[in-house]
């Protein structure tokens, strides 16, 4: 046969089968339209290499995975009602002395964020400070050490912290470490089973097929937190991960902004829980959810006057929890909406709150990189920023690369977590971050984000005319795909 007719049966199974994916999309996924029409793009203009890409950065979770992620998560209210002194939303009325804002905490608490009180929070700007003061908590611990980090670096830092690990774990204190596939995909399994010999655990998330690096089907769905418990009593999260550029040590990338928490008191408990959902399925851990809770739940003690929230989002869920806790915060501020991250590709629904706070009154601010780590994000980034400029938004650009995911508003309330600006952050990634309800975090957190704008550019319509033709170009055709970003 001649081979236009081959062509015409390439070009009618390939018409096949992106109707099929679109049905997917529309009927069993159900996808947002911007994302199908992101991905129609994709399929129309790369045949074939579109259905492979769709296959690997598309498909969402299967129903066996997301079935197992619910079997193995530990109810809060578990949790709750073995553990004395842990306050519920019923007793909502003790946070009012840090925050006005019932409704958010109503709100937050449907989602799964549950109300601590009497909680000591310090919070970190640079890698180097968290990991100086990490280092001695994880050296001082005497039962348990729960870690998990989207990149594990075999690098100094990384290096640094396991000898620590394996010195505790030789020691018989239960150290449990969970690292994502992708994010740690340049650290050989090798580094870690130095842990597994000294009687730590090691837990690979979402890890590839048949163990090969390059094919991995979850690959879209990346374990993005930052966690550490140690003892049941100490809690880290935040952005910073462990390698050598968090610290500041990567001079493309310097000075490198960031944004970190320490906690002790109760708000430690919403940390563990996540861990210990993420350890059980990661391992498949059949232990029943009492052993853990008698063993990580040690009875709370107040450690300070910070009140707080833990919320999660990612792919196991349909409800995008951390975004809906931000709109809310936006929308309803009355002073001002400060927005630190490195990726800031918004949604419409984002885009609408920021422009109702802006138009409302509100001091809308928003710092970004200059120095971009990933140009498929920066240009993008870029767009949205001038369309932020565009409707009198004071839109910054940090001499050096802002890595730090925060958002402050009015005088009493800030967020500090894993979770970038973008639809990536907001429904495919695993995320937490920790809405903190202090007056006084708050105003110490804006002295650092002032600081910030002082060593920024700030931008206005002028700056954004002044970029290259073809960074333009890059912007407009990134903006398409930014639903996939």
């Amino acid at each position: 046969m001649h081979w236009s007719f081959w062509v015409l049966v390439a070009f009618g199974v390939l018409g096949i089968v992106n109707l099929l994916l679109l049905v997917g999309m529309v009927f069993l996924e159900k996808k947002k339209p911007q994302t199908i029409i992101a991905w129609l793009t994709i399929l129309t203009f790369f045949p074939g290499v579109g259905f492979i890409f769709y296959v690997l950065l598309g498909s969402g979770l299967s129903y066996r995975t997301r079935r197992m992620l619910k079997r193995k998560s530990i109810s809060e209210k578990d949790v709750l009602s073995n553990i004395k002194g842990l306050k519920t939303f019923s007793e909502v009325s003790a946070m009012r002395r840090f925050s006005k804002d019932g409704e958010l905490m109503k709100l937050c608490f449907d989602m799964g964020g549950y109300p601590c009180l009497g909680n000591d929070v310090k919070f970190f700007c640079h890698g180097f400070e968290k990991m100086a003061i990490l280092k001695q908590d994880l050296l001082s611990a005497k039962h348990s050490i729960n870690l998990e980090y989207y990149i594990f670096a075999n690098d100094s830092v990384g290096r640094e912290i396991m000898d620590i690990l394996i010195k505790k774990a030789k020691e018989g204190v239960k150290v449990k470490l969970i690292y994502d596939s992708v994010g740690s995909k340049k650290t050989r399994k090798r580094f870690f089973r130095k842990l597994e010999k000294a009687g730590g655990e090691v837990a690979e998330f979402f890890p590839p097929f048949m163990h090969i690096r390059m094919i991995n089907l979850k690959i879209n769905y990346r374990n993005h937190r930052k966690i550490v418990v140690i003892d049941g009593k100490i809690a880290y999260t935040g952005g910073i991960n462990i390698r050598e550029d968090h610290m500041g040590m990567k001079k493309r990338l310097s000075p490198w902004r960031d944004a970190s928490i320490r906690i002790e008191g109760g708000g430690v408990f919403p940390l563990q829980n996540i861990f210990l959902d993420d350890w059980r399925y990661a391992k498949n851990d059949k232990t029943p959810t009492e052993h853990y809770i008698d063993e990580y739940f040690p009875a709370p003690k107040h450690r300070g006057d910070v009140g707080l929230q833990v919320l999660t989002s990612g792919p196991d869920s349909k409800l995008q929890k951390i975004k809906e806790a931000y709109v809310k915060m936006i929308t309803t501020a009355k002073k001002r909406v400060w927005l630190q991250t490195p990726y800031f590709v918004p949604d419409d629904v984002f885009i609408s709150a920021l422009t109702i706070a802006q138009k409302s009154g509100v001091d809308v601010r928003i710092i970004l990189p200059s120095k971009p780590d990933r140009w498929t994000v920066f240009y993008p980034t870029l767009s949205y920023a001038r369309e932020m400029a565009q409707i009198g938004v004071k839109t910054y650009f940090y001499n050096g690369f802002m890595h730090a995911k925060t958002l402050l508003v009015d005088d009493d309330k800030l967020s500090i977590g894993s979770c970038n600006l973008d639809n990536r952050s907001f429904g495919l990634n695993f995320e937490s971050t920790v809405i903190l309800y202090s007056e006084k975090l708050n105003a110490e957190y804006a002295e650092e984000m002032q600081k910030d704008m002082a060593e920024s550019n700030l931008a206005d319509e002028s700056y954004f005319k002044k970029a290259p033709a073809l960074s333009k170009i890059a912007q407009s055709i990134f903006r398409l795909f930014a639903p996939l970003l």
